[in-house]
């Protein structure tokens, strides 16, 4: 076979959107996701949870790219339902498909230097527009007990806003600290520019 059909071959050849490791990873990555959310933090009402759901999620963005991180966020959103007795709605599953899409649009910034305020920045966009004013606004629709929707919004906002301002602190700190111990370059999926080398 000469070089030039050899180099067709391989042009032609279909490219994959995810590899097995991947989707193995992603696949963990969801159901860490479904514990840290369902069945280790208690769950007094459908919207106060403390927990730091959002790390799994963020990750396999940050790891693997802004469509796996996406997809991440929905499967767990979706699994998690089947452990609560709130049932699934549409509604809530944007902001974690929002972590897992800002975890990837941010990769490229956070492998040159990964660092506390660089986590904060990056986990900012998601949980300011994702998991305080949107979450906020659905949850209202959705549970609001009659009334003007305003008077129920704002105290929802504001308690969400408190929420958020722990939850963020750690797990920026929780990511900080996963990759301070050179987990992930132990397994091969970090930094991206080293992983993007090897596929040339």
């Amino acid at each position: 076979m000469s070089k030039i059909t050899q180099n067709a071959a391989v042009a032609a050849k279909p490219k994959r959107l995810m590899t097995t490791k991947t989707l193995a990873y992603c696949a963990l990555l969801t159901a860490i996701q479904v514990v840290l959310a369902r069945l280790i933090v208690p769950m007094p009402a459908a919207d106060v949870r403390f927990s730091i759901e959002a790390v799994p999620v963020f990750l396999a963005g940050m790891l693997f790219g802004p469509m796996a991180g996406g997809l991440v966020g929905f499967a767990a959103d979706l699994t998690g339902c089947l452990f609560s007795g709130y049932g699934y709605n549409p509604l809530f599953c944007i902001p974690p498909i929002l972590y897992g899409v800002c975890g990837g649009l941010f990769r490229y910034y956070l492998s040159n230097k990964t660092s506390y305020l660089r986590f904060l920045l990056a986990l900012l966009p998601p949980v300011v527009f994702g998991s305080v004013l949107y979450q906020s606004f659905a949850l209202t629709y959705v549970y609001g007990k009659g009334g003007a929707f305003l008077a129920n919004l704002l105290p929802r906002l504001g308690a969400r806003g408190l929420q958020f301002v722990i939850t963020i602190i750690v797990e920026a700190l929780v990511l900080e600290l996963l990759f301070r111990s050179k987990l992930f370059q132990r397994l091969g999926v970090w930094p991206v520019q080293q992983k993007r080398r090897e596929v040339e």
